[in-house]
Order: C-alpha cells, then structure tokens, then sequence
C-alpha cells in the first residue's frame, strides 16, 4: 500500500484526482485523458508520472499506446480523499460524461470496423477465431457421455471428442489408422479412448453401449449407407441420438479416385429416409457449410434420435 505521506502529497494537487476519479472508473490512454481533461500532453505525462511513482496509477502496453489505471484503492485512505473529491472538485462531473463520450467514441471505433467488414466477416481470417475452438466450446456443454465415432480415420475428431466424453469408441476398417490414432491418443496422454478395427456395417460395439453416434465425413465411403445407420441404431442406448455430417449430393465423379469415395454424397431426403427407416425419429436435416472453391462441396447435417 502506497505510504500516507505519498498519498498526501499526490493528493494535495487537484488535478492529479481529477486523474485518479477517472482512472478508478476506467482505463484510459493519454490522448483520452488529454480529450477529457482538456490538458496539454506534457501535463497529463508528468501528473501521470508523479502517480506511479506513488504507486497509485499502473499501466500497460497496447500497440503504441499506454493504457492507465488506478490501483486499488480500498482499505487506504485514498478511497476516503477520493470519495470526498468527488464531492468538492466542481469538474468532477464533468470529467466522468466526457470519459463517457470518449469511451463512445473506442466503440464506434469497433464499430466501424465490423460495419466495414460485414458480409465478409467469416470469409477473412479472424485472430483466435477457429472451428477447432468452436467445436471445443460447444463439446463442454455437452453432459459426458460414451460415444461411438465410425470412421475415425487418424482420431482427430476421436480426440477432441475425448475432451469431454465419459468414453470414445472409435471405429474404422484400417489398420494403419487404427495405429496412427491409438499413437496420437498415447501420445497426447488421452486414455479414455477405445480404438477398435472394424467395419461401419458390422461393429466391434455391443448393442446399447453408447449414448451419442458420429459420422463425421463417412458415411459416403460405407459399401451400405444405409446398413451403417441400422448398425449405428442397435448399438445406440435408447434415447441417444445419432449425428451424420457428410457432403451433399455432388456431381465430383473424380472424387472416387481422390479420396476412395463410394458414394457422391446424399441428399436431405436420403438421408432422412435412412435415419427414419433404421427406427429414428425427430429427425432434422440442414446445408450447414458450402465451399465457395469448385468443386464447390456442401456440408450437410443429420440429427436424429433413438425412441427410449
């Protein structure tokens, strides 16, 4: 805590608590200050000074400019000497509707930026902004369950869903990928993950284990799409729900050969006659993603539930 004999000697200049009253409500650069106090930039610099030196202002780098604040003042007897300024100093309230219009004008700053950018926001790169993180976020909603993820090819998806999952059984007919994920899990430490060799239309998974079904881009490379779903409903628990992300219907016939697609996508129809046949209901359909790059693939999204 700043010594009582500093605290006098800052407070007894009535400007530095004009500084001190602001920057107890908020943080604020120099030339913000110099807006709301009306005073030249030396001054403000030197007042500033003077206060951390007495240890009652602290601040931080941001880009070129200095951010300010008070410290804490509870407990000391500055928050007494400030509380009774805010009572005897007549600009004292007017310093805080200029802070305030000041503090308008950072966010029509913002603002501005999000208008000029509006339309193309998700086409551009946002810094932190990823769906990896989105996906993480929403999967911490999400109470822990034991979930089945068919075609998990090298476990990407297998151990984001970890995260949060009671227990990952993941499923796929390669052998190599089976060892790739199962190396990932090990290396990453992951050990509520399950990898089992097997097929999407005969699974390695016992009837009712597990609360929540993922194809996540693999339906379209089972043999019987429609077999995969029966199987992913008999060892779904009565009352789980089966998620199905897949490419729309295409016409990307070189997909085949590129990436070992068996089927070119499917069709909200398709898919929902799939789900309901195989026993679900409920069930929702929906393009949620299109490429703007040709060949142009549209993601869509099934959900369904398993009747309890």
């Amino acid at each position: 805590m700043p010594s009582i004999v500093k605290i006098l000697r800052v407070a007894a200049d009535p400007n530095r608590l004009r500084i001190l009253l602001l920057l107890k409500a908020e943080e604020l650069s120099v030339a913000e200050l110099q807006e709301i106090l009306s005073m030249g930039q030396s001054t403000i610099s030197t007042h500033l000074s003077q206060l951390k030196q007495a240890r009652l202002v602290e601040d931080r780098r941001t880009g070129k400019s200095n951010f300010y604040r008070a410290t804490s003042a509870e407990g000391s007897p500055l928050h007494e000497i400030l509380d009774q300024a805010k009572k005897e100093i007549p600009e004292a309230s007017l310093d805080q509707a200029a802070m305030r219009r000041v503090l308008k004008k950072r966010q029509d700053k913002m603002r501005a930026f999000f208008d000029s950018v509006a339309g193309r926001l998700g086409k551009d790169y946002v810094p932190g902004k990823s769906w990896k993180s989105l996906a993480e976020a929403l999967l911490r909603l999400m109470p822990p369950l034991t979930i089945a993820d068919l075609g998990a090819g090298e476990g990407a998806f297998t151990l984001l869903l970890a995260e949060r999952a009671k227990r990952v059984i993941a499923v796929d007919a390669s052998p190599r990928m089976i060892d790739v994920g199962r190396e990932q899990a090990r290396r990453h430490g992951v050990k509520n993950v399950d990898f089992r060799l097997g097929d999407m239309e005969e699974l390695p998974i016992g009837d009712a284990e597990v609360d929540l079904v993922f194809f996540s881009q693999s339906l379209h490379h089972a043999l019987h799409p429609a077999h995969a779903v029966e199987e992913a409903a008999r060892i779904l628990a009565p009352g789980g729900r089966i998620v199905v992300l897949d490419l729309a219907k295409h016409r990307f016939e070189e997909a085949r050969e590129l990436y070992a697609d068996e089927w070119l996508g499917f069709s909200e129809a398709e898919l929902e006659t799939m789900l309901e046949k195989a026993g679900f209901s409920n069930v929702e359909t929906a393009v949620v993603d299109k490429e703007p790059e040709t060949p142009q693939f549209h993601t869509l999204l099934a959900i369904a539930d398993k009747s309890a």
